[in-house]
C-alpha cells in the first residue's frame, strides 16, 4: 500500500504481482538446488501464514500457476493440521481409485506422518524435482481424498456437506492435473 500512497491496488496490478510472486518464488526454488532454501520454500505458510499467501494467490484462477502454489499450499496446511483425518480419508478412498494411489506414492498404510511428509515431498518437487510431476502428485492425492470422503459421509441430511467437501476436493484433483497439463506444455503462467 505504500507503494500506491496508502491505498490498495487495482485487480489489474494485484493479478499481475499474484503472477510475478508465483513465478520468481517457483523459479528461485527451481534455479538454486539449495536444501535449506527448499526446505524454507516448502515451509513458506509456517513462516508466513496461510492468510498471507491465500492474499497474494487465492483469488487467482485455479489453472495457472498462483492458482497451483495456492492450492499445494492450502493442501499442506490442511494435512499438516489434520494428518488423522486426512490419512483417514486417504486410506477410505484408496480402494476406489488404485492408479491414483500410486501416482500419489503416500506408503501404506496411510498414517498422519505418511500424509504429511506426502505433502512435504510434493511442494519439494515443486523446487527441487519436475514441477508436473509433483501436481500429478498432489491431483492424485487429490482424488484418492475425495473418493474417501465421499465414502465416509453420512448418508442422512447431514452428509451434504462431507459430499460438497469431496465433490470440492475432486475439483482441485482436476485443476492440479490440467495445471501439470500446461507446465508441461508451457503454458502455466
Amino acid at each position: 500500500m505504500e507503494a500506491h500512497g496508502g491505498t490498495t491496488p487495482g485487480p489489474a496490478e494485484l493479478s499481475e504481482v499474484a503472477h510475478q510472486t508465483a513465478a520468481v518464488l517457483v523459479g528461485t526454488g527451481r534455479a538454486a538446488h539449495e536444501p535449506e532454501l527448499t526446505r524454507r520454500l516448502v515451509a513458506l505458510v509456517d513462516e508466513l501464514g496461510l492468510s498471507t499467501v491465500a492474499e497474494l494467490w487465492a483469488d487467482r484462477p485455479a489453472r495457472s500457476l498462483p492458482g497451483a502454489l495456492w492450492r499445494l499450499y492450502a493442501l499442506r496446511e490442511w494435512v499438516q493440521r489434520s494428518p488423522r483425518a486426512a490419512a483417514d480419508e486417504y486410506a477410505a478412498g484408496m480402494r476406489f481409485t488404485d492408479v491414483n494411489h500410486a501416482v500419489a506414492g503416500v506408503a501404506v498404510p496411510p498414517g498422519p506422518d505418511e500424509v504429511r511428509a506426502l505433502a512435504d515431498d510434493v511442494l519439494t518437487g515443486v523446487f527441487d524435482g519436475d514441477l508436473a510431476v509433483a501436481l500429478d502428485r498432489a491431483a492424485a492425492f487429490c482424488a484418492v481424498v475425495s473418493a474417501g470422503r465421499a465414502d465416509l459421509a453420512p448418508e442422512d441430511a447431514d452428509g451434504t456437506r462431507a459430499t460438497e467437501q469431496a465433490a470440492a476436493m475432486l475439483s482441485t484433483s482436476e485443476d492440479l492435473r490440467a495445471c501439470a497439463r500446461l507446465w508441461r506444455a508451457g503454458d502455466l503462467t
